[in-house]
């Protein structure tokens, strides 16, 4: 997916919806394009052994195919919790100079679909989760995802 029609898509969306009807408009669009995208990246691929390696695929491969490069830093604490950590996410890279506060605030508008991406990739894999997304500092974010155990 190029980086610029998801820029495209996301101001298009944010003008013409009303703040919080966007947001999920935002991020349902987004679930559906990772839900796709990740049936045509996994093809080929041998079944995951376990949700640590799908994640690790989803840091690797699915955003390296997406943005160009890979998640800077995984963690978890084994129980469901994963926080995907990007030090210079390219959506905000371009709103921020680094450490800016100015933009903090509209953030979130700009991770909606990226949440959706990872929360619908994840969803085809066999993951449900929920997906949030965490700005401290342009343009560093991070993605909370924790899985929902049935």
């Amino acid at each position: 997916m190029n980086v610029f029609l998801n820029i495209f898509m996301e101001r298009w969306l944010i003008i013409l919806l009303d703040i919080e009807e966007d947001l999920s408009r935002l991020e349902w669009m987004g679930f559906s394009v990772g839900y796709r995208i990740i049936e045509r990246l996994t093809r080929e691929w041998p079944r995951f052994k376990d949700e640590l390696d799908i994640i690790k695929f989803i840091c690797t491969d699915f955003w390296t195919s997406l943005y160009h490069k890979q998640i800077d830093n995984l963690r978890t604490n084994h129980h469901g919790v994963y926080v995907l950590h990007d030090n210079e996410f390219c959506l905000l890279a371009k709103i921020g100079k680094s450490g800016s506060k100015q933009y903090l605030r509209e953030s979130p508008r700009l991770l909606a679909f990226t949440c959706g991406l990872l929360r619908g990739s994840l969803a085809n894999l066999g993951i449900v989760c929920t997906v949030k997304a965490e700005v401290s500092a342009l343009p560093s974010c991070k993605f909370n995802v924790e899985v929902q155990r049935i």
